[in-house]
């Protein structure tokens, strides 16, 4: 496929995925907040039926919401749902996968010394990694650990270790991120097809045939709610991490990924007890230390990694000059000679090895987690990466 064409189907996908995105987690925070934002009505509201209501203002306005604890006396003509924000995310998110990882896996989905190298292995690796991750989920949530949250929690964030884990012996380390966070994802998405909406088709249709609705389906439903509600900000933070290769590029970057999501999962559960009128501050300040201490741990891993790399071997300028040309200048020059690059990759010219230095910062990331060169198309060796990595650290890149 032309890349042009593949370069603008990747801008149409991914606009509609943001968008998309953007009102399912609106839409997910608001109810969420609504829920726990309920208080106990007067005992007129409360004779009809109503578990709850809140007041608020937005948009020059004052509205008045109620939930009610089963059904209304009267079901409204027009009911209104929530589903297709999240069913066209994950849709539009799996053609971003596709256009991205699966035409070009050469490129962005293999990654060095992994256990696959073949594209086609990797993109079946790549489907079974996210279904197989996805039928673990659905089992976990049938054990007995669904009734004890502490627990269940655990477990899922040991899902989500060996899914990391995984991710990395199978793809590239860019790629490996982007398929925890796609595989979290599809937990969020499998949560409204498999659970949510049945559980509310199960509840509208009790209404209509006047019956009683069944209030474990739908409290299991809010449960499945409440997982989306923490799962977000890790899948988010795991989307936008391509642009970070320091983290991804890091030796325990597949563990740096839980542990950042354990803070972000914790921060975000000091909002969910706001909601309800208790405040606990330690919670997100504890989180925001949690994160301060990963970067300073995973920071301090490098410097001395570096710095045993630079102590065991002497390289010379004119080595690192010959690895620059070879592997480098093809396509981070003023005119790229590599084809489908009509200018640097972000701008960035490494032409030569002081130009390598300038860019150290960027260039030992991509280098340590395989990201460059894209593809290793030009058969970069593990002992030739290495000697560009040793050399930045000896020159205290």
């Amino acid at each position: 496929m032309d890349a042009l064409v593949i370069e603008w189907l990747n801008l149409a996908m991914r606009w509609f995925h943001v968008v998309a995105g953007i009102a399912w987690i609106g839409a997910s925070f608001y109810f969420i907040w609504l829920d726990l934002s309920l208080r106990t009505p007067p005992q007129w509201k409360l004779d009809q039926g109503v578990k709850g209501d809140l007041w608020a203002i937005h948009g020059g306005g004052i509205y008045e919401v109620a939930k009610y604890q089963l059904k209304p006396p009267t079901m409204p003509g027009t009911l209104h749902w929530f589903k297709w924000e999240a069913y066209s995310t994950w849709l539009s998110g799996t053609g971003l996968m596709i256009l991205l990882y699966y035409v070009q896996a050469q490129s962005y989905l293999v990654g060095t010394e992994r256990w696959i190298s073949d594209p086609t292995q990797a993109v079946i690796a790549s489907i079974s990694f996210i279904a197989l991750g996805q039928l673990a989920y659905e089992g976990l949530l049938r054990t007995p650990l669904i009734k004890r949250g502490l627990a269940f929690a655990t477990a899922l964030v040991l899902l989500i270790a060996l899914a990391s884990w995984l991710a990395h012996q199978l793809f590239a380390a860019r790629a490996a991120y982007l398929h925890v966070g796609a595989l979290m994802a599809t937990w969020m998405a499998g949560n409204v097809f498999w659970g949510i909406i049945p559980a509310q088709k199960k509840f509208v249709a009790a209404i209509e045939a006047e019956q009683q609705p069944d209030a474990s389906i739908a409290a299991f439903a809010k449960l499945r709610s409440t997982h989306n509600n923490y799962l977000t900000l890790p899948v988010i933070f795991a989307m936008i991490s391509n642009h970070y290769p320091f983290l991804y590029g890091h030796t325990w970057g597949w563990l740096a990924l839980v542990a950042i999501a354990i803070c972000l999962a914790w921060g975000r559960h000091y909002f969910n007890l706001k909601h309800q009128g208790i405040k606990r501050p330690i919670i997100v300040i504890s989180a925001a230390i949690g994160i301060i201490i990963i970067a300073i741990a995973m920071q301090l891993s490098s410097y001395f990694n570096q710095q045993r790399q630079a102590a065991s071997t002497a390289i010379g300028h004119s080595d690192i000059a010959q690895l620059v040309t070879q592997h480098c200048a093809n396509c981070h020059a003023q005119s790229p000679s590599q084809p489908g690059f009509s200018s640097a990759p972000g701008g960035i010219l490494v032409t030569t090895p002081e130009q390598l230095l300038l860019s150290a910062a960027k260039a030992a990331p991509a280098l340590q987690s395989g990201y460059m060169p894209l593809g290793n198309f030009s058969a970069m060796t593990a002992d030739e990466r290495q000697q560009l990595l040793t050399w930045l650290a000896q020159q205290g890149g």
